[in-house]
């Protein structure tokens, strides 16, 4: 089965990342197509290939799945010997839910810390409810290491370290102090050979997106 994956830019598409870096951790061969987020062409390439109008896409066969759980869901079910949600039932259970919290959740941090690769030592304000977003996503990652151990948030790469690998970056960026029970899941997803290979392409990147250059 031949496989496209349509992204946005790779500096600033943190929904782009979730589902690229799943297929790459996972060893799933793509095609990667790329489209250059907010220029006067944007939206009308991104039509070709959803309704939505949005990235990232996956295509395959007539098939394309847009949204980066339901494409993450898809790539589970097509590749099950991947095992891209835990084994055991209450651990399937909790990936499944803390990745749909991320999905559905964290508006203040989406919304005051953009996911900006290229940047370093940006600082932002910590009011209230993005210090609440901050300190649930410690609390999701601390947990899951007591619980599970291994840096991957459940021992083996899985769909929910697709989903909070964006937040990693983003608390990088702004430089968010980590206690040791949440870095090992930071350290394990920026040692990956896969977030390296985005982070080195991020940086040959030439677009500027300004409402996600925030910060001082």
């Amino acid at each position: 089965m031949s496989l496209t994956l349509i992204i946005g830019n790779k500096n600033y598409s943190s929904w782009s990342l979730r589902a690229w870096l799943l297929l790459r951790e996972a060893g799933i061969e793509f095609e990667e197509e790329r489209i250059a987020l907010d220029e006067p062409g944007t939206a009308d390439a991104i039509a070709k290939h959803t309704p939505a109008g949005r990235v990232p896409v996956l295509k395959f066969e007539d098939v394309a799945v847009w949204d980066s759980l339901a494409i993450a869901e898809t790539v589970a079910e097509r590749f099950p010997e991947k095992q891209l949600w835990p084994a055991d039932d209450a651990a399937r259970a909790h990936a499944r839910s803390i990745s749909a919290e991320m999905h559905s959740g964290f508006t203040a941090l989406r919304q005051q810390m953009p996911m900006n690769c290229r940047a370093m030592g940006r600082q932002v304000s910590l009011p209230d409810d993005l210090t609440a977003d901050i300190d649930r996503v410690i609390a999701i990652w601390s947990d899951c290491e007591r619980r599970y151990g291994g840096g991957w948030l459940f021992g083996q790469f899985s769909i929910a370290d697709a989903m909070y690998a964006p937040v990693v970056l983003r608390f990088r960026t702004y430089g968010i102090k980590l206690p040791d029970s949440a870095r090992v899941f930071a350290d394990r997803v920026l040692e990956s050979d896969a977030m390296q290979s985005w982070l080195a392409a991020a940086e040959t990147e030439v677009e500027v997106i300004e409402a996600d250059e925030k910060g001082h």
